[in-house]
This record gives structure tokens, sequence and C-alpha cells, in this order.
């Protein structure tokens, strides 16, 4: 598989803190990558200097060949990325389908308002929202505004999905219902770059781990293998239940 994403010795201060560390990693095209770290490791972190919200201090970010280090937010959705966020952030005084209509309008396909309504139905058919078009966004559940997040990331058309967080506080139903939507999101070619905290679901989702901690990178590798580093397990032990589904991943 070739190389879609490439992070590239990525380091970013804030005053004395230093958030991320000489990171460095590569995403395929059509898969999807884990990264995995205690809270406060600096996943967040690297999703924003991805996407253009704050400019590293050193390294590169290099996406379908070209460096995009620093780059503005939209100019790298033009290019075909698109994210979620860890707290949704829905249009709230918009209905599901203004929500992703919007996406699409300032997506990779830069579309017109027309064309751009019937990707914004087809994200919000894949997420299972395709009865909640006309509701307002406000109105929605957790889980769909989970759900809404996704879709208008989807309706951007992009090559590469970050996804933050997308399983945080849905139950046990909800979850295995997102981890068909990603399934269902990578079929179609596109790759994803993940965080999760819920061990289970993205060791089984992730073609490939990075750990961080303290905002270097402590371990690379198949699922497998990160999940009996003595590393990466002393890295959790501060949190004895993710040790634990660490152990049992």
């Amino acid at each position: 598989m070739s190389a879609l994403l490439e992070v590239d010795g990525l380091s970013k201060r804030f005053g004395g803190l230093r958030a991320v560390q000489a990171l460095s990693f590569t995403v395929h095209e059509g898969a999807i990558l884990g990264l995995i770290g205690p809270n406060g490791a600096g996943k967040s972190t690297v999703f924003n200097l991805i996407n253009g919200v704050f400019a590293p201090d050193e390294g590169r970010v290099v996406f379908g060949g070209e460096d995009v280090t620093g780059k503005q937010p939209y100019f790298v959705a033009r290019r075909g990325l698109a994210r979620t966020h860890q707290i949704v952030q829905p249009l709230t005084n918009m209905t599901v389908l203004e929500n992703c209509t919007v996406g699409a309008c300032f997506g990779r396909e830069n579309l017109a308002l027309g064309r751009a309504r019937e990707t914004a139905r087809e994200a919000a058919v894949l997420v299972g929202l395709e009865d909640r078009l006309d509701t307002m966004a406000s109105q929605l559940t957790i889980a769909g505004k989970k759900r809404l997040e996704l879709a208008r990331a989807l309706a951007a058309r992009p090559r590469l999905l970050l996804l933050d967080e997308v399983l945080a506080g849905l139950n046990p139903t909800e979850v295995e219902r997102m981890i068909g939507i990603i399934r269902a999101i990578r079929a179609r070619g596109i790759s994803i770059l993940m965080i999760e905290h819920l061990m289970q679901a993205i060791m089984s989702l992730s073609d490939h781990i990075v750990v961080l901690n303290s905002g270097a990178k402590l371990a690379e590798g198949l699922p497998a293998e990160v999940a009996n580093d003595p590393a990466v397990i002393e890295a959790y032990l501060g949190d004895p239940d993710l040790a634990a589904k660490l152990r049992a991943a």
C-alpha cells in the first residue's frame, strides 16, 4: 500500500510543555491506523497539527504527496482530509441535512449547493440518519450527534478521515453500531486515523497501532504486538481498567 499521510518528526510546545515530541508515522491508502495513549499523551494535539489548527515547531506533514505543514484547515480539507472532534460540534441551529450540506460544500470537491445536498443525503444514510434529515441538530441524542459529526465529515468526500474518540459516551449497542459504520467507511476505500480509549474496539478495527506517552512515540506495531508490549502496559498502569483491557484485547 502507498503512503497517504506521512508525519515526519512533528514537535509542538505550549510554553514549557512539550505536547508532541519528534513524532513520525505513516497512514497507508485504505488502512486504519489507531493512535492510543493515556490521557494527556498528546493525541488530539497531533490531530490539530495534521489538519492545520496548530503549526508545528518542527517536522512536516505530507498528505497525498504534498507538504501541507502548517496549512490552514480549509486548505487541508480541500485536499481531502476531514475530521471529527472529541467534543461534538454540530451547527445546532441547522438541520441534519443542512449540517451535512455544509461539509459537502466546503470539502474536497467544492460542490455546488444542489450536488452538495445529494452528497449530504448519501452521507446521512451511511451513518443511519436518513430518518432525521429534517431534525434540528440540537434535538439529537449524544449518539445521534456523534453520527452527525461523522456524516458531516464524510460529506466532504475525504481521502483520509481523522476520528477523535468517536465511540466515547456511547452505550454498548451504539458502540457496535458505530464500529459497523467505521468498517463500512473503510470498505469504501477511505483511510482512517483514529484516537480511541475503547481498547477492544480500536484493537479490532486497526491494521496498525501507534502509542503515545507524554507526547512521544512509545510503541508502534500490529495490534497484538502493541497489546503485549511491556512498556505500553506500564504506561497504562495508572489506569487499571485500561491496562486490563490492553491485556485482554
